[in-house]
């Protein structure tokens, strides 16, 4: 990587982390009717519904979010199970390849300080901070935290401003949910897509046709133009 470049942000689901699968929510819709007594699939079907106001801020902690499910499940007093659930499988779900880790520990030897931007909901980034990943990253951006979704630029401007980089110096890499590609070009980031880690039947939201530089995998970064002479 040039020396104008001095940091690389990424996406978490689908490019860090296996992306999820219909087969994973509904296997959390079952836990959650399981400890509630709800219908699983009435379950599934408020997963797939409250998305926005999951990601979006508007339940901003894992103890709200379980709160708001356990209730819209008409079970307000398994909460603390409904918690339980989430916490488990945020765990499940930010457990990365050994060979991701490796990646993330070779860019640091080479300069580079590193950063995550995600959609995610407040029991991810509640969990963050205890996962393998975090510890070889040095800023994450949540939109639950964030009270924002990709592709806005708000996000942008705060893992840049965590890494204390300029935008102009990161380049970001991700499988292309949220439009987040696009919108890392708007404020100024070079961006290179990834195929989305966790094979079919995976799920993505708000993906929009990408033109631009494509990885098979996002351990093939180093070999990529990002990091060619001259790039």
């Amino acid at each position: 990587m040039t020396s104008t470049h001095q940091g690389v942000v990424f996406d978490l689901f689908g490019t860090l982390v296996d992306a999820p699968t219909g087969e994973d929510r509904r296997a959390m819709a079952q836990a959650i009717a399981t400890v509630t007594g709800a219908h699983h699939e009435a379950v599934e079907t408020l997963l797939v519904d409250s998305w926005a106001e999951r990601h979006d801020g508007r339940l901003r902690t894992r103890a709200s979010l379980a709160s708001h499910l356990a209730r819209r499940c008409d079970a307000p007093s398994m909460t603390s199970e409904v918690d339980r659930l989430l916490g488990w499988r945020a765990a499940e779900r930010l457990e990365a390849d050994d060979s991701v880790i490796h990646l993330l520990r070779g860019l640091r030897a080479r300069g580079m300080r590193l950063g995550v931007l995600s959609d995610a909901s407040a029991d991810i980034a509640q969990e963050w901070p205890h996962c393998r990943l975090a510890q070889v990253v040095d800023a994450a951006v949540f939109s639950c935290q964030a009270r924002r979704t990709k592709p806005h630029p708000d996000l942008y401007a705060r893992v840049s401003a965590q890494l204390a980089i300029a935008p102009g110096r990161l380049s970001y890499c991700g499988d292309g949910g949220g439009d987040e590609l696009r919108g890392a070009v708007a404020v100024g980031l070079r961006a290179i897509g990834v195929r989305r880690r966790g094979g079919s039947g995976t799920l993505a939201f708000g993906v929009r046709h990408w033109n631009g530089p494509m990885l098979a995998r996002v351990e093939d970064l180093p070999g990529s133009a990002l990091f060619g002479e001259g790039t």
